[in-house]
């Protein structure tokens, strides 16, 4: 008999290099599922590690490969930190995503560090890891990989946005779940607010203060993939390749960058809302109140901030849930939302 009750240890490391995000969690199905967050924290990233990751992109498989062993390691430590801090007794998984080193799913290829057999020795513990390999492998993006947690735990809502690196939605349309990245997001504005001696731009202030700069302005929104049809996904490579080039060859100042951006990033979420809809923010960019603000006046949208645990954890806590989906042999994992070939239970189990 299936089990109806879960303890389980999610844990997330995203690209706008925050650090990693760890949290404990009970998964209760009744009929539904639901869930309580027992403890949740962030754990910075060392300057070293910071710079490490930063680079990835530019680093060759083989160096992705070397990198994995120490990022594993170090991944280890610090789950077992968490374990020992929180004294947590009671654990049926670990559920980890790793930190993406290479996504181009148009060639095939995902790569995501830290979810190496050895994790569940270091931990002694029953890892479900290295969720987004197979997606591609079937012909998928590889991501969004959310929307199914969105689906089944916050069925309430008409949108659920993140905020993070990139700003990603998922809705059901047509009783089908649609799901994709929409812009860049933290990834872009904290590399301007740190050119400012800031680690990221609180509340947006940096950006109320500045310039709209016109001409950048029409540039960003006119870019291609704002009109490609999900499913469709976003990685750091694009915005190498087409954000970071446009605004370096503006030559302006940051606080004007980072207002440009941000009504920019309002715009183009603005675009996918529907008025009077109810939208779940999360993730770092729902504290930023400039866009925010942006995005209710655009849209005249409800916007709903939860609890703070949510807004930070919440992929955390949905990489705990696919992995529990994986264990139970269900799909988390939607055709509809990556365009893979099937919907499918993905993820890799490695026992202690």
């Amino acid at each position: 008999m299936m089990k109806d009750v879960y303890n389980v240890i999610g844990v997330m490391s995203g690209t706008s290099l925050d650090g990693i995000d760890l949290i404990y969690v009970t998964f209760s199905y009744n009929n539904d599922w639901s869930f309580n967050i027992l403890k949740a924290e962030t754990v910075a990233y060392s300057l070293d590690w910071y710079e490490k990751l930063k680079g990835l992109v530019n680093n060759s498989i083989d160096e992705l490969k070397a990198i994995d062993v120490d990022y594993t390691a170090y991944l280890g430590d610090v789950i077992k930190q968490f374990i020992v801090k929180h004294n947590i007794k009671n654990i049926d998984a670990v559920c980890s995503h790793g930190h993406t080193a290479l996504h181009q799913p148009d060639k095939g290829l995902t790569y995501q560090i830290g979810n190496m057999p050895c994790l569940a020795d270091i931990l002694k513990q029953k890892i479900v890891c290295d969720f987004r390999v197979q997606d591609v492998e079937l012909g998928g993006q590889g991501a969004p990989l959310v929307p199914i947690g969105d689906k089944l735990l916050f069925s309430e809502y008409h949108f659920c946005l993140n905020l993070g690196g990139f700003a990603n939605i998922s809705m059901d349309l047509n009783d089908t779940r649609i799901a994709y990245d929409i812009c860049p997001v933290n990834i872009v504005l904290n590399k301007y607010a740190k050119q400012l001696g800031f680690d990221y731009d609180d509340g947006g202030e940096i950006a109320s203060k500045g310039t709209h700069l016109l001409a950048l302005g029409s540039t960003l929104n006119n870019l291609s993939f704002y009109n490609e049809k999900p499913p469709k996904s976003l990685g750091l490579e694009w915005v190498n390749k087409n954000i970071f080039p446009l605004i370096e060859s503006s030559k302006r100042k940051e606080k004007d960058i980072l207002k440009t951006f941000s009504d920019h990033i309002a715009r183009q979420i603005s675009r996918v809302l529907r008025k009077d809809s109810k939208v779940l923010v999360t993730g770092g960019g729902a504290y930023n109140s400039y866009i925010i603000s942006k995005i209710k006046w655009n849209k005249k949208a409800e916007i709903i901030i939860p609890s703070a645990d949510l807004v930070e954890f919440k992929e955390a806590l949905i990489f705990g849930f696919l992995g529990i989906l994986k264990l139970r042999g269900e799909v988390n994992c939607l055709q509809s939302v990556t365009g893979a070939s099937k919907n499918h239970s993905s993820g890799k189990i490695y026992l202690p």
